[in-house]
């Protein structure tokens, strides 16, 4: 009893420290391309001078990603990207493209794979061929050939007919 007595009164339990769960990166690369075939060939590819791979997704800086998977072969370009079940999400600099020769320039933008599908919700410039089209934000849906804007400001060239 003697025993059970001092072990209570003098041995005090350890004050353990509970530390936060991080996520740990399953890989790094440096200066990597990439790519994604099919029976087809080329469906993507990815370029960057670093990314980080974590479980579901990669973040990549000096990202420059290209979509061969739908109608239009779509390239963007951006100071560093997020690439998450197959949408891309891009930060500063976003230079799209595709190979209609529909261009557009942003600080932001997100790229939706599945959907095939473009999107800003900042101050965004397009181009097609001598036309431009700037706004405050815009959808650009490749499937249907579309782009919905708001606040727009459009100079539109027409072409004259050749006889």
């Amino acid at each position: 009893m003697i025993g059970l007595s001092m072990i209570y009164f003098f041995f005090k339990p350890m004050n353990l420290k509970q530390t936060q769960e991080k996520e740990i990166a399953q890989f790094s690369l440096v200066d990597f391309t990439l790519h994604e075939l099919d029976q087809e060939g080329l469906v993507t590819k990815m370029d960057g001078s670093k990314a980080v791979r974590y479980n579901d997704r990669y973040f990549v800086t000096d990202i420059d990603y290209t979509d061969n998977s739908k109608e239009f072969l779509s390239n963007m370009k951006a100071k560093d990207g997020l690439y998450k079940a197959n949408i891309v999400f891009l930060n500063g600099d976003v230079k799209f493209k595709r190979n209609d020769g529909l261009r557009f320039f942003s600080q932001k933008a997100t790229y939706d794979k599945n959907i095939d599908q473009a999107s800003t919700d900042v101050e965004y410039v397009a181009y097609m061929g001598e036309s431009y089209v700037r706004g405050s934000s815009a959808i650009f849906d490749n499937k249907n050939a579309e782009i919905k804007s708001k606040n727009i400001e459009i100079i539109y060239n027409l072409q004259e007919k050749k006889k």
